[in-house]
């Protein structure tokens, strides 16, 4: 018999590159105060966060919290299913029906649960899940933990979706799984040509709109609200840790099929509640996303200005059209040597390697925030530009 720890002692890549002075990851942030932090006793801007809105500070973001926090204490002590539901969970999970233009949603203690909470309990042996190949990793999870068959078809490809979905007309449920934003690339799903696709065969769409919603459509809906789709997506799952400013998810759809989620999902019935503090921060944010909509609009002004600048430098950005902007660099080395000279002048980036993106597409992964002032873009522009051209990046 083998030791079973000895793939870990034989695990080295993370001591080799901490001790060349490049590893990029478990960066602890002392002071946090929406697109600026300190590390090291250094203040940098920050370019890695999904705190789209900037809501993470919003005065009415932080009143809400902080008001639950002193009625309700610090957690809920039990799952949803027994002892920790409160009345804040029925209200928000209300007001995101409402606002997704669903039935009824349920929420989970966090974004990845979601997927494998909504996904697991769906599909059975008899069924087959269809995803996008760069679906996001807890959607991967999520689909492993159930007893069904898999198959996945090129990005954003409707066409490469028919045929997967004419090899699975044995099933006898079909869910097809799709990013609305996806989180490395930046760009959005085709979705009115996958809906359609779907509704040929009729399978069953879900839209994982982490990424999404408050960000994309007019009132800030998602991806749905952005193609006018809602009517033609099944289900519908958001994260409260990017644009709602706090901790958890949700799955919106039919008021059966939500139901038939919350008393068959392992990852609910079996995980704590989510802490009354950031019930009421999603609570708050959601308000916030209804009534401000100059914040969405100062994010895409954002958005606008940097993408321009740093495509303007001859950056490869791929196809986003989103806050989502990667600098793709090719490789590794030059993937970790980019991201620590941005960190030695002060941009804190994310520095994303295979197989977190397919080889040879090795980034450095962006995200604007409503809270970047221009000042702050101008100046991580310049030094993209200045750390660009040294390391033979751009022209």
């Amino acid at each position: 018999m083998g030791d079973l720890f000895e793939k870990c002692y034989a695990f080295k890549r993370d001591r080799e590159y901490i001790a060349a002075g490049y590893y990029p990851y478990f960066k602890a942030i002392s002071s946090l105060d929406g697109p600026h932090v300190t590390i090291d006793g250094r203040e940098m801007i920050m370019m890695g966060s999904n705190n789209y809105l900037g809501l993470t500070t919003h005065p009415k973001v932080r009143e809400a919290a902080l008001n639950a926090l002193e009625k309700y204490g610090t957690s809920c002590s039990g799952s949803r299913f027994l002892n920790g539901t409160l009345d804040l969970h029925e209200r928000l999970e209300a007001s995101l029906a409402e606002f997704m233009g669903k039935e009824a949603a349920q929420v989970f203690s966090t974004g990845f649960q979601t997927n494998q909470g909504v996904i697991a309990p769906l599909i059975g042996r008899s069924d087959t899940v269809i995803t996008d190949r760069l679906v996001h990793a807890s959607v991967i999870d999520g689909v492993r933990l159930s007893f069904g068959k898999v198959r996945r078809f090129r990005h954003n490809d409707a066409e490469s979706l028919r045929k997967n979905i004419e090899a699975s007309l044995d099933s006898e449920g079909l869910l097809v799984i799709v990013d609305g934003v996806y989180s490395m690339e930046g760009d959005i799903a085709c979705l009115p040509e996958i809906v359609a696709v779907a509704a040929e065969y009729g399978a069953k769409v879900m839209v994982d709109d982490a990424h999404g919603i408050g960000v994309l459509g007019a009132q800030g809906k998602g991806t749905l609200e952005h193609f006018a789709v809602t009517d033609q997506v099944d289900l519908v799952m958001g994260t409260f840790s990017k644009s709602f400013a706090s901790l958890g998810g949700f799955v919106a759809g039919d008021e059966r099929v939500v139901s038939y989620i919350k008393h068959h999902s392992r990852a609910l019935i079996f995980s704590a509640a989510m802490p009354p503090s950031n019930i009421a921060a999603v609570q708050a944010a959601l308000e916030v996303i209804q009534t401000e909509p100059e914040i969405r609009q100062r994010l895409w002004d954002n958005t606008h200005f940097l993408l321009n600048g740093v495509r303007s430098l001859g950056f490869d950005t791929g196809p986003t059209e989103t806050p989502v902007v990667p600098l793709i660099v090719g490789d590794d080395v030059r993937a970790m040597v980019f991201w620590k000279r941005l960190f030695e002048a002060g941009v804190f980036t994310n520095c994303v390697l295979a197989p977190g993106v397919p080889e040879g597409t090795q980034r450095i992964r962006t995200t604007l925030m409503a809270t970047h002032s221009i000042e702050d873009l101008e100046r991580v522009i310049g030094i993209c530009a200045k750390i660009g051209r040294e390391l033979r990046l751009i022209p």
